[in-house]
């Protein structure tokens, strides 16, 4: 499967390269190359102009119909392998002393020390680590008085 997959990916970049040529060998104004030529040919001013808005009308086709057929396999290709990561599952961590920050390096345990409280349980993973945060900060200090 992977092959058919690599495949059509190789054959979408070259519908999609030959879409981007034909696109800009037209004029703005629809006049296509503008190359002269006999007035029924293939190179004249009409023919070239149809003979490439043809060309786009084919290769978009074929780009949305390749796109869609990609998606499909790549869908089917990754439904087979799905597995739940459960690495980052929510578990109860054990509180072992101060919280650490990977900033500052382990917490210094005020001076007097006011005894650890349960935190509430709670569906916050960080619900714990704030609690001890606002327990070992200091006291703001108050502003001086105005005389």
């Amino acid at each position: 499967m992977s092959s058919l997959f690599t495949f059509l990916l190789v054959v979408q970049a070259l519908v999609a390269a030959a879409m981007i040529g034909v696109i800009l060998m037209q004029k703005s104004e629809g006049g296509g190359l503008g190359v002269g030529g006999s007035p029924a040919g293939l190179l004249s001013a009409r023919g070239a102009a149809d003979f490439l808005t043809r060309a786009t009308t084919v290769l978009a086709s074929l780009f949305v119909g390749l796109s869609i057929l990609l998606a499909a396999l790549a869908s089917v290709g990754s439904a087979g392998g799905s597995a739940i990561d459960t690495s980052l599952s929510k578990s109860a961590q054990p509180s072992s002393g101060a919280p650490t920050s990977s900033l500052t390096g382990p917490a210094q345990a005020p001076a007097q020390t006011a005894p650890a409280q349960a935190a509430p349980a709670s569906d916050d993973p960080l619900a714990a680590a704030a609690a001890a945060a606002s327990q070992s900060a200091p006291a703001p200090a108050e502003a001086p008085a105005k005389k």
